[in-house]
């Protein structure tokens, strides 16, 4: 992983901008007799702001910049004048990032759509400047509302791909081979296992310019659920495929028991991926001839589509596209398709053990800097004598 620049989860320390303090000034000048209070309001802190932006496929740039902070708002002042607003510190995320509570694990928010904007922690509302609370009995108070303080918290960020299908399948699967050999994707291939060590996505065309996004992942194993392999680490990318594409290679032993296998730590992983369309494609079909893929047919699993195919010879690719393509526009995969994903909090006892996996536990808290306070925030103006 050292020369990949492929970041899907990241910890950062966010603080928004605490609320600047009305003003409790009291004018009186020589010509104006009935000067009385005119302290202006705080400024509203600046607000810690999640952006989606589809310019960025990866949270890369965040490793770099762990601490986001907003700024504070300034002090009301004389003359009814309010004080400045801080200024709003933005976060540019790809789209697919969840965002959580690294202390609580909790469930903040999901951007998915360019734009989309959420606030992670509001700024400190400014306080009420003394001419607010002048009355017919107290026409010179001498007092004023502080501002609100500012918020701060851990976040993890998550990103979750998305793509219209996702590939899964054992290492060596031949997952890698179909994406670079129907996309324009390069995704690294050798003949061991574990090649590919990150997700990679690719666009499908279909015929009359139509396309839709495959990805794919690493590669799981039975177990992966218990931390074998590379473990569930990567399956968050899937969780929003519309449709999961199993690949299981034609020379298997029990193609049914190998299918099986892969569904069952999906459902380990997420138990509302079973819940997805499935196609199966059996792989590396241009090592058997065409009476053995007569003798398999009965054998493989019933109630979903399957195809047999070789991304090296280019058989049943056509076919693959067209399963693919019906199976994405059913009227049921569409529906689901409209539903909000259904984030599950963290669970704070694994939690730890997870940050420490991803390398992401470092403390980032900081110490809150000692922002000088005006003692004399009484005052009076006086206007100089007209010779």
């Amino acid at each position: 992983m050292a020369e990949s620049n492929f970041v899907d989860y990241v910890k950062i320390y966010c603080r928004s901008g605490k609320g600047g303090r009305g003003s409790m000034h009291m004018r009186r000048a020589k010509y104006i007799p009935n000067g009385g209070p005119d302290g202006g309001d705080g400024g509203r802190g600046g607000h810690v702001i999640l952006r989606g932006n589809r310019n960025y496929w990866t949270l890369l740039h965040l490793r770099y910049e762990r601490h986001a902070f907003a700024t504070h708002g300034e002090n009301g002042s004389r003359n009814k004048c309010f004080g400045k607003d801080g200024v709003d510190k933005i976060i540019e995320v790809p789209c697919g990032t969840v965002a959580y509570n690294a202390e609580t694990g909790e469930y903040i928010c999901d951007i998915t759509e360019h734009g989309q904007e959420f606030i992670l922690l509001k700024g400190g509302r400014g306080g009420l400047g003394n001419w607010h609370f002048r009355t017919a009995t107290n026409q010179a108070p001498r007092y004023a509302q502080p501002g609100e303080p500012m918020q701060e918290m851990e976040v993890i960020l998550e990103l979750k791909l998305l793509a219209d299908v996702g590939l899964v399948g054992f290492p060596n699967a031949g997952k890698s081979t179909l994406l670079s050999s129907i996309t324009s994707a390069k995704p690294k291939i050798a003949n061991y296992p574990f090649t590919t060590m990150e997700p990679n996505l690719g666009i499908v065309s279909y015929h009359e310019g139509k396309s839709f996004v495959m990805a794919d992942i690493p590669g799981i194993i039975e177990g992966a659920s218990e931390g074998r392999g590379l473990g569930l680490r990567f399956l968050r990318h899937i969780e929003r495929n519309s449709l999961l594409l199993f690949m299981v290679p034609a020379d298997t032993e029990d193609i049914k028991k190998e299918y099986e296998i892969l569904l069952n730590e999906l459902a380990t992983f997420n138990p509302e991926m079973l819940d997805k369309q499935r196609v199966l494609a059996v792989t590396k079909c241009d090592l058997v001839d065409q009476d053995l893929i007569e003798l398999l047919e009965p054998t493989l699993p019933e109630g979903i589509p399957h195809v047999f195919i070789s991304a090296i010879s280019g058989l049943g690719i056509a076919q693959l596209k067209d399963i693919l393509w019906t199976e994405l526009n059913r009227e049921s995969n569409q529906l689901k398709g409209t539903e909000t994903l259904v984030h599950r909090a963290k669970d704070r006892t694994i939690l730890p053990e997870e940050l420490r996996d991803m390398g992401e536990d470092e403390d980032l808290t900081v110490g809150v800097e000692d922002v000088p306070e005006d003692l004399d925030d009484f005052d009076y103006e006086y206007e100089e004598d007209e010779e």
